[in-house]
C-alpha cells in the first residue's frame, strides 16, 4: 500500500504533507524553477510523472501522487505566469540517477519518490534535458493548438519550436 502525499500552499509554502503530517516547507518566493517530467504528448494531468522544483540550494522531486501539478500549480496560475518559470521535459530526456527511481513495475522504470537534494547533485543532469518554456500550463495548451494548424511552422516564432536553456 502506498503512502499517501498531498501538497498545498499555506500562507506563503508550498507544504509536504505524508500521512496528513507535514514533511517539508518550500517558501514559493525562493523556486527558481518549475520543471514537469510528462509521459507522451503532456497533454493531459494524468501524463505528469514528477515535478522538479529548484531553489538556489535545492532540488525538490514531487511525485505526481503528490497534486503539485493540480493543487499547487494550477490554484494559483497567476503567480507562476507571472514568474515565467514553468518548464516542460519529456519522461525519457530527463534521467535521473538509478537510487531516486522506485522499483521496474512490469518492466517499467518506476517513477522518483519524494526527495529533497542539494542542488549540485542534480545541476549537470538537468543542463543537458531539453526542457520547453517558460511556458504555463495554459500557454502551452495554445502553443500546442497554433502547431498543429497547417503551415506552423513558418508563422511560429522559433522561440517556441525549439527547446530553452535556462536564462542567465
Amino acid at each position: 500500500m502506498s503512502t499517501p502525499w498531498h501538497t498545498a500552499w499555506q500562507a506563503s509554502d508550498i507544504v509536504v504533507f505524508r500521512n496528513d503530517a507535514e514533511v517539508d516547507r518550500i517558501p514559493a518566493s525562493q523556486i527558481e524553477r518549475v520543471i514537469f517530467v510528462h509521459r507522451g504528448a503532456g497533454d493531459t494531468p494524468g501524463d505528469l510523472v514528477y515535478a522538479l522544483l529548484e531553489t538556489p540550494d535545492e532540488h525538490f522531486l514531487l511525485p505526481a501522487n503528490t497534486g503539485f501539478a493540480g493543487r499547487v500549480n494550477f490554484e494559483r496560475l497567476g503567480f507562476w505566469s507571472e514568474r515565467q518559470c514553468v518548464y516542460w521535459v519529456p519522461e525519457q530526456k530527463a534521467s535521473l540517477p538509478s537510487r531516486l527511481k522506485r522499483g521496474l513495475w512490469l518492466l517499467r522504470p518506476g517513477t522518483p519518490a519524494y526527495a529533497r537534494l542539494p542542488r549540485a547533485e542534480l545541476a549537470s543532469r538537468i543542463e543537458a534535458w531539453p526542457l520547453v518554456g517558460p511556458l504555463t500550463g495554459e500557454q502551452r495548451k495554445w502553443m500546442r493548438i497554433a502547431l498543429s494548424r497547417p503551415f506552423a511552422n513558418t508563422t511560429m516564432p522559433s522561440e517556441l519550436e525549439q527547446p530553452t536553456r535556462r536564462r542567465a
